[in-house]
């Protein structure tokens, strides 16, 4: 089933995690990373493992429950695994993630942990945030490349602010308040990387959480580029998210016709359709159109 919101939530406070589950997102990630004072950590781990743990049996439209670890270049990371494994987590959210070779202490961790917590080898999950330095950002094309698989991967991720301050920059967003020259390039990598490695391209945030207009715009034109789902900083974004990732019925409807013309028609390159030509790439985009309908 398409993933279409990402919501953070700070693994330091009980009283947000109690309602994450209400919240109407897909996914939860309990953030021990940015969300978390460096004081903060040891606390917000144990939390976190015990939030998992106890939580009640997920129901059909109960969120998965992911982590954010710290970066694998810290102390913290490999207690952070252990806590989200415990818990069970169904997935880790990976911090200044370096490329594909940069994931792989990780796999091994996961490999060695997995057994002792009940988990199926292989099942936990990664998105890497693959933007937040220059050395990651050098290397976000490696996630499509021939090689580099990796099956734990569900999808990459993008971030304009620890990119921006690692570089210097002192701004994101030009004059109109679109993306800077940089973060689109950046962004547009992330994109075609996901689609290369055939994963879930996530979006990133929209860090004002009170402009609803910017967030629908900035999540409406991410599906219309391509982009299957969007990371969310408060629980208001939730159901903008999911609103602008969810194809109309009217495009819907159209995808149908499309792909009930071409089976009507086999080995047919090129048909009409109310009056336009609609030929191979409009049946594939039509077949992921409505891969993405819940």
């Amino acid at each position: 089933m398409p993933i279409r919101s990402w919501l953070f939530v700070p693994g330091d406070s009980e009283r947000k995690m109690a309602k994450a589950p209400d919240c109407g997102a897909d996914i939860v990630i309990l953030d021990l990373e940015d969300a978390v004072a460096p004081g903060r950590k040891e606390e917000a781990r144990a939390l976190t493992r015990q939030w998992l743990c106890a939580r009640e049996e997920p129901t059909k439209d109960a969120p998965d429950y992911w982590v954010r670890i710290n970066p694998l270049d810290t102390g913290y990371w490999h207690y952070d695994v252990e806590a989200a494994l415990i818990g069970k987590a169904a997935g880790l959210v990976v911090p200044k993630a370096a490329g594909p070779e940069h994931l792989k202490r990780l796999v091994g961790v996961l490999y060695e942990l997995e057994p002792r917590n009940g988990i199926a080898p292989g099942s936990t999950k990664l998105l890497p945030l693959v933007s937040e330095t220059a050395q990651a950002a050098n290397a976000i094309a490696a996630y499509g490349l021939p090689g580099n698989e990796l099956p734990r991967l569900t999808g990459l991720t993008w971030g304009a602010e620890d990119l921006s301050a690692a570089i210097g920059a002192t701004r994101k967003h030009d004059e109109r308040g679109r993306w800077t020259d940089l973060m689109r390039m950046v962004r547009a990598q992330t994109l075609l990387a996901a689609h290369a490695a055939e994963v879930a391209a996530i979006d990133t945030l929209h860090a004002d959480f009170r402009d609803e207009d910017g967030l629908r715009a900035a999540a409406t034109g991410a599906f219309a580029d391509g982009f299957s789902g969007m990371l969310a900083i408060h629980p208001a974004q939730v159901p903008i998210i999911n609103d602008a990732f969810s194809p109309s019925e009217e495009q819907l409807a159209e995808a149908r016709a499309i792909v009930e013309l071409f089976s009507a028609n086999p080995g047919v390159g090129a048909l009409q359709l109310d009056g336009r030509m609609v030929d191979q790439p409009h049946l594939v985009q039509a077949k992921k159109l409505l891969a993405q309908a819940r």
